[in-house]
């Protein structure tokens, strides 16, 4: 199974553009094409939070629209440009967005890779938290089949990262979390976005990860006191391959756009190893 990730679309209407610099609905109109189109379809993908700026529903009409000629399933679940029940609203036939109560949390069963969302969602705010029932039910679904591969996909990463104003608006007590995912080995990755950068960390036993965003990303800037700006590196996304044989779960980072190549490994006539 090959799972695709996009995070952080940021999705305006009325062809506005963010911070007057970013058009988000052509990027995830590049993003959508480039993922059809890969020799390797995902059989999935999880789209992890700020799905559009302002939680409007003329925001999520917008998306379903751009997300419509994806040709596999797709999750969504917020961030916190997110508002739930706007979203809700939007994907209707998306029951399992109903699963959570209040909060958008969810299994999805049907793929041989579990998935399993958690809403990090608090409204009104940029930082992110879990509630701890939250935490509790996670246990429990985790407890049910503690042999199965599974991914936990959040929002807001469970860990510091070093970009000070990101990690300024991070996750609320993530040793909570990471508590509850030590105890259960079969969790394969966390998946989350938020920093619109591929970043990486081991955590309760496991990696969890950030993934780049659809069309701006997070300046690289490692001093606690850096200005909070975006650059317009490649945007990317993420393939995360089930390898059956070893058990164990393969990320790639994909950048978006049009490249030169494929080119052989040839020197002249001369294959290079």
């Amino acid at each position: 199974m090959i799972l695709g990730q996009i995070s952080d679309l940021h999705i305006k209407t009325d062809g506005k553009k963010s911070y007057r610099v970013v058009d988000t609905a052509e990027s995830l109109r590049r993003c959508v094409a480039q993922v059809n189109g890969l020799k390797q379809r995902p059989e999935a993908l999880v789209i992890t939070g700020d799905l559009v700026d302002f939680g409007k529903p003329s925001e999520y009409a917008c998306l379903r629209e751009l997300l419509a000629p994806l040709t596999m399933p797709y999750y969504l679940l917020p961030g916190n440009h997110d508002e739930r029940a706007a979203l809700r609203a939007a994907f209707p036939e998306h029951t399992y967005l109903q699963q959570g109560g209040e909060r958008i949390e969810y299994v999805i069963e049907e793929h041989p890779v579990r998935i399993i969302a958690l809403d990090t969602v608090i409204p009104r705010a940029s930082a992110g938290a879990l509630a701890p029932a939250s935490l509790v039910w996670l246990d429990d679904v985790l407890a049910q089949q503690p042999e199965r591969p599974t991914v936990i996909v959040m929002h807001h990463p469970p860990f510091t990262t070093g970009i000070g104003h990101m990690d300024d608006i991070g996750l609320a007590d993530p040793q909570a979390l990471e508590a509850v995912v030590r105890k259960h080995p079969q969790v394969e990755r966390v998946l989350c976005g938020h920093l619109h950068r591929s970043i990486q960390r081991r955590f309760g036993g496991t990696l969890a990860t950030t993934c780049p965003g659809v069309s701006h990303q997070v300046q690289l800037d490692l001093d606690p006191q850096a200005p909070s700006c975006f650059v317009m590196e490649p945007p990317g996304f993420q393939l995360h391959w089930w390898d059956e044989q070893a058990r164990s779960l393969v990320s790639h980072t994909a950048f978006i756009g049009q490249f030169e190549g494929p080119y052989p490994f040839y020197d002249g006539d001369e294959l290079i190893d």
